[in-house]
């Protein structure tokens, strides 16, 4: 199976965009290869572009502080795991803590080393970071493997509390929604919003159908349409029915 999640609103736009560079960071920094580092680099400059939005923190703080008043109110629900309740709000706790703690917009740390950021101004010039443009950056490329995870690991660090709390944002966010079996009838399927209110939709189907879903949605309707993408110059619609598993999410 493979799962698409399509946000419907700016702020999960957001988390899910933080959430893949955090991903992506942790990946290449795990590696030791100089040019493996240098890409994790690339997409920590990317994560202090996203999270620069200065309700970010404030954000995720509301949404911790109102999902945690959510959950006690479970506590007296004879289906719901007492363990693993208090599991989950210890949890959000220690993130809540952890980004009320963090002083200061997200990464200014980074915004003051003045090395790192003509670094990332150089990155915006296609091969702007060449040996002959940026020779210091060249020399901490040839340090060794662990002298770089340092430094990676030690300017990521501030960004490491938006992560934590953005991680339990978007788990309860997937595990909120209800999945049903649906079937796109010739590639295409519409469904009605009938004021139903979501932040975003999943959609998962089989490997075995070689088409993507393109989604439109408004508070009006859904529209899905299965394209095809095997050997085809310009995609178009699957001609065939498609069976696929979709999730309304809403905190």
């Amino acid at each position: 199976m493979i799962s698409y999640e399509y946000p419907l609103s700016e702020r999960v736009r957001t988390l899910l965009r933080l959430e893949d560079l955090y991903e992506r960071v942790d990946y290449f920094l795990a590696r030791n290869d100089a040019h493996e580092h240098h890409v994790a680099l690339v997409s920590l400059f990317e994560i202090l572009e996203v999270s620069s939005r200065a309700d970010l923190k404030s954000d995720l703080l509301q949404e911790l502080e109102r999902q945690k008043h959510t959950l006690e109110a479970l506590r007296e629900n004879p289906e719901i795991s007492e363990q693993a309740l208090d599991n989950v709000l210890w949890q959000t706790d220690q993130a809540s803590a952890r980004l009320f703690q963090s002083s200061g917009k997200t990464g200014q740390e980074l915004r003051e080393n003045e090395w790192l950021m003509s670094i990332k101004q150089r990155m915006n010039i296609p091969g702007g970071v060449c040996e002959f443009d940026v020779p210091s950056y060249h020399y901490w490329l040839q340090q060794d493997a662990e002298t770089r995870r340092h430094d990676l690991q030690r300017w990521l660090a501030p960004f490491v509390p938006i992560r934590e709390g953005l991680a339990i944002v978007l788990r309860l966010l997937r595990e909120s929604g209800k999945t049903t079996t649906q079937v796109a009838y010739q590639g295409v399927y519409q469904q009605m919003m009938a004021g139903r209110i979501a932040q975003m939709l999943r959609i998962r189907l089989a490997l075995d159908y070689p088409c993507v879903p393109e989604i439109s949605a408004n508070k009006y309707a859904l529209n899905i349409r299965f394209m095809t993408q095997e050997g085809m110059p310009r995609p178009k619609v699957a001609e065939t029915d498609v069976e696929f598993e979709l999730t309304f999410c809403n905190l």
